[in-house]
């Protein structure tokens, strides 16, 4: 838990990061580009080639494609037909993904982690909740395309590390992830990228530079290996609080206009969910 919870801080900087220097100014493409080439070259020198299963290592490449390929490709592409209200409130659903990817390839249905997952997904529309206008089914597709890989990609990693258990540390495997991010960042800049509008000041730099180190390296590192430790449905839930957390420093940093009881009422109902999952993972243990 400590993992997840450092990383949702980390994160909750993130967006108001992203927020006030980078959004409408740094093509997204090469923002997710540079972040990727910053976190392959900090693992990279630690990586491990040989006597590594073949499928774990596919299977790294694979999260990472979907994690930052895939998710991120459909994330930006959202915001030419939805408001970032729109955006805030469809990402909500990631917590039910991730419950219901991590039940399926259990072939189970873990009824406690569906139920804490839908009260997070609550939580979270509490505190984002805005009226819908315009055209935004569109949007809403690929919001959900981009949820799913996500979940997808935490699923795989996490399952991947409990069924081929190796000695060898997991900072030296993580250089497979970015390899296989970039796989697809790549090529979405080659194709799409506008290199008229790359950073122009060096405070846009710092700002890409810090977020590729702790943002995505650290970050996906320590959550990555933060869910090996939890059970599915805490990290189900995990990927909902930085919803309080990234409002939260908003407000604080940037003294951002937000309703501070829906932000509290939601994050009541989020932490609700966790306390939940607990109950169910309890009842669990006595029936066995």
């Amino acid at each position: 838990m400590p993992y997840l919870i450092t990383v949702t801080a980390l994160w909750a900087f993130s967006f108001s990061l992203i927020g006030e220097y980078l959004a409408g100014k740094v093509d997204s493409d090469f923002a997710v580009l540079l972040r990727v080439l910053v976190a392959t070259a900090l693992f990279l020198p630690f990586t491990t080639w040989r006597g590594l299963p073949r499928r774990l290592l596919g299977g790294f490449w694979l999260a990472g494609a979907l994690q930052f390929g895939v998710t991120y490709l459909c994330l930006y592409r959202s915001f030419h037909v939805l408001t970032v209200a729109e955006v805030l409130l469809f990402t909500v659903l990631t917590p039910i993904y991730v419950t219901l990817l991590d039940d399926a390839l259990s072939r189970r249905l873990n009824y406690w982690a569906l139920l804490a997952a839908a009260v997070a997904v609550g939580g979270g529309i509490i505190i984002r909740f805005q009226p819908l206008t315009g055209d935004y089914l569109t949007g809403f597709l690929l919001l959900q395309l981009a949820n799913l890989t996500f979940a997808a990609g935490q699923v795989l990693c996490r399952r991947l590390l409990q069924r081929y258990p190796t000695a060898v540390p997991l900072h030296r495997l993580f250089g497979h992830f970015f390899l296989g991010a970039m796989l697809l960042a790549l090529p979405s800049f080659l194709l799409f990228g506008d290199s008229s509008r790359l950073p122009q000041t060096s405070l846009q730099w710092g700002v890409l530079l810090y977020m590729g180190v702790f943002a995505t390296a650290l970050g996906m590192y320590w959550w990555v290996k933060g869910s090996t430790r939890v059970s599915a449905g805490t990290l189900a839930i995990m990927n909902e609080l930085h919803v309080p957390a990234g409002l939260l420093v908003n407000v604080l940093l940037w003294h951002r206009d937000t309703d501070l009881q829906r932000l509290a009422l939601g994050g009541g109902v989020i932490l609700l969910s966790l306390w939940l999952n607990r109950l169910g993972q309890t009842s669990s243990r006595a029936t066995l």
